[in-house]
């Protein structure tokens, strides 16, 4: 017999290429019962017919609304929480249009969640690539302090919420309405929300999915070199703190961390002495550290 019930929230946008393996990986995860609900960006392709056609012939599969403009993946996953009726189900995931779902995915999950006793959960992946080249992307460093306001817990199709937090994000996301436009990342977002409102969340080691790496992902596996340099790019043009005080000025954010963020060279140097309180891995908070040093020896302000 199937355990929990689980209501997967799938965001597509030209997706074509991808979306029947996603799907056909959902619908066949052992030990839960999979309800799949699926939000289509308007397209050039025609994901929106594909989507329509396994809808029609498997009632497992419901297409929330036709083709909206949304814009980005963001605004299309803040859609589906806000929208989506989550009564009856036990556990609430999130899913790209692009990867392959490890059969034990779901029930995994599940399980962590009881037995770690957390409300949040998500995990590391697998990365694979077109040439077959692999990686594993390992996000499951022990949290800290402040790391959910600088970065999310991982990719946000690993997610899976309780129906308590499924609940909780739905009255949020229905009460910040506009303002959430701006939010460019809703794994970081959600990650930060659940942890500033107090809810405790598990990072799972185990990968659950094979993470497609492709020339439209959003943000990818951020390996290499390049990657790093994009980074970089971002942070010193100022998208990166931007985001970072937006998010935090929506979840709520510690008055020893918002002093920082709102102080300029101070701010950075603060920021640069506790880098190991807002990043996870040791090699991240060293670059983030330092990144801190520079922008404060030669920019200034956080802007």
């Amino acid at each position: 017999m199937p355990g929990e019930r689980v209501a997967v929230l799938l965001a597509a946008f030209n997706g074509s290429l991808w979306i029947d393996e996603q799907i056909d990986t959902i619908l066949a995860q052992e030990g839960v019962a999979v309800q799949l609900f699926i939000s289509v960006d308007a397209c050039t392709d025609d994901t929106l017919e594909r989507c329509r056609m396994r809808a029609a012939a498997d009632p497992r599969i419901q297409l929330i609304g036709g083709s909206q403009r949304f814009g980005n993946a963001a605004a299309n996953f803040f859609h589906l929480l806000a929208t989506v009726p989550f009564e009856g189900f036990d556990l609430v995931a999130l899913s790209d249009q692009d990867d392959h779902w490890l059969p034990g995915k779901l029930k995994r999950a599940a399980e962590q969640l009881v037995a770690q006793r957390c409300a949040a959960y998500s995990s590391n992946v697998i990365a694979f690539w077109p040439s077959g080249k692999t990686c594993l992307l390992n996000k499951a460093q022990p949290q800290v302090a402040y790391d959910h306001f600088f970065e999310a817990a991982g990719p946000g199709c690993t997610y899976v919420f309780t129906s308590a937090v499924a609940a909780f994000l739905k009255a949020n996301i229905q009460e910040q309405g506009e303002a959430l436009a701006a939010v460019a990342l809703h794994d970081w977002y959600l990650y930060a929300l659940c942890r500033a409102a107090g809810w405790r969340w598990f990072i799972d080691p185990t990968p659950g999915l094979r993470y497609r790496q492709h020339a439209s992902n959003v943000v990818g596996a951020n390996v290499g070199v390049r990657p790093l340099l994009a980074r970089f790019q971002r942070i010193r043009h100022g998208w990166w703190f931007g985001q970072v005080r937006l998010i935090a000025g929506l979840v709520g954010c510690p008055p020893q961390l918002s002093r920082p963020l709102a102080n300029g060279r101070s701010g950075l140097l603060w920021l640069a002495r506790h880098g190991r309180q807002c990043r996870r891995r040791p090699r991240d908070w060293l670059y983030f550290a330092g990144l801190c040093l520079l922008l404060a020896c030669f920019k200034g302000p956080l802007t």
